[in-house]
């Protein structure tokens, strides 16, 4: 595709000149610390509260924290931490329609196609260098505290939670292509989480929906195994290339 190479390195060096990318990686690296630190402080903070219980007439016991905990703060956490890349990313297309910045290229010839793939790959990328830079520091401070072998499957777990975001990004782009805001495309995005969380109140539909692939919880005590999750795995990839491919024709129409 014309000019693919030339504009992805043009939005690269954007997401690094404005620090956006500096400042997704921060917080993905403070969450990655967080995690294994909020369960091992659990039970100095709960010591400190038993005092107040124990008026109340409840008694604290002993709380032994593990591996697990850790990673169940690393699935709490990541959630939020993707709704900062949502809300930071939402406004890379429609800045530019309010600008007109890409007319003058694509009348130089710069294809369509190239603007669409080339803000995605710097998206994914961005998105993927701070999730596995989370759970990269998760991991090490998980071990140098525990024993990551009490908790399965914690590579598959990541890459789940990696594919969901890769779905939030497919949803940004293709509402960029029809929004004029970033607000907008924030409030699309945020409606289709929002659906699908309300679709998994219903069992029978759990399974399918990407939803599914935020609790991580079950795979890492061993009670669900990574084929359970592939249902939804394989419709959230199945989504983000139509809603990507979706995007293409109607972008086209935007930069008119």
């Amino acid at each position: 595709m014309k000019g693919f190479t030339a504009f992805f390195i043009k939005e690269l060096r954007e997401m690094i000149r404005t620090k956006r990318m500096m400042i997704i990686l921060g917080i993905f690296l403070v969450v990655g610390i967080l995690s294994p630190a909020m369960a091992k402080l659990t039970p100095e903070l709960m010591k400190m509260a038993a005092e107040d219980f124990t008026e109340m007439g409840v008694t604290v016991g002993e709380i032994k924290v593990t591996a697990l905990d850790s990673w169940a703060q690393f699935t709490k956490n990541m959630p939020t931490a993707l709704i900062v890349v949502i809300i930071m990313m939402s406004g890379i297309y429609t800045s530019e329609y309010a600008r007109g910045t890409l007319v003058p290229l694509i009348t130089k010839g710069l294809s369509r196609q190239a603007v669409v793939l080339s803000k995605l790959a710097v998206m994914l990328i961005t998105w993927s260098a701070g999730a596995w830079l989370c759970y990269g520091v998760t991991y090490f401070y998980t071990e140098w505290y525990w024993d990551n072998n009490t908790a399965k499957a914690l590579s598959f777990a990541a890459f789940c939670i990696w594919l969901f975001g890769v779905l939030m990004i497919s949803c940004i782009v293709f509402f960029s292509s029809l929004a004029s805001s970033g607000a907008q495309v924030m409030l699309g995005t945020g409606a289709v989480y929002i659906a699908m969380t309300m679709a998994g109140l219903y069992s029978k539909a759990k399974e399918y929906l990407p939803t599914r692939l935020l609790d991580s919880n079950p795979l890492y005590r061993g009670e669900l195994l990574p084929g359970d999750y592939t249902k939804a795995a394989v419709i959230s990839a199945a989504v983000s290339a139509v809603l990507i491919l979706a995007a293409m024709p109607i972008t086209k129409r935007q930069m008119i």
